[in-house]
């Protein structure tokens, strides 16, 4: 399922100034192919103003997500990986960002237990961690 969604929907840039762009920037590709709205984008950033770095849910990993209802028009995901970490708040440095949009809860569940079987494969994390391109990014998904 994992590389259904993310297949066209990994980007991989050098590094991003603050938080709040990556978060923007990761989601871009959900937005272009019409999974999600501004709104989404907006809100995922609000979670993280109001309740902290909650998504950062492995060292360098984050998932930004939201409420179906606050944006997501269909199921997507996303992926943004950055050679140099962006700063989360408390001080939590990211390097790779997952963004998360599903409209029912079944799909939702079934995504987060992939990145989370993905995410506890120490291997392919580190690989990911070192992938130069969206291809190279890819391959550590499969």
């Amino acid at each position: 399922m994992l590389k259904k969604f993310l297949s066209k929907n990994i980007q991989v840039l050098d590094q991003i100034e603050t938080w709040r762009e990556a978060i923007k920037i990761a989601a871009v590709p959900l937005v272009e192919d019409m999974s999600i709205t501004h709104e989404y984008i907006i809100s995922m950033i609000e979670n993280v103003e109001k309740n902290g770095s909650y998504i950062v849910i492995a060292p360098g990993v984050a998932i930004p997500h939201s409420r179906p209802e606050h944006g997501v028009l269909k199921t997507g995901l996303s992926l943004l990986k950055l050679k140099k970490g962006v700063m989360f708040p408390e001080e939590k440095e990211v390097k790779i960002i997952f963004v998360l949009a599903a409209n029912d809860n079944e799909t939702h569940l079934e995504l987060i237990s992939e990145l989370a079987n993905l995410i506890m494969e120490e291997e392919q994390v580190a690989k990911l961690f070192l992938a130069k391109n969206e291809a190279e990014a890819l391959e550590c998904i499969n």
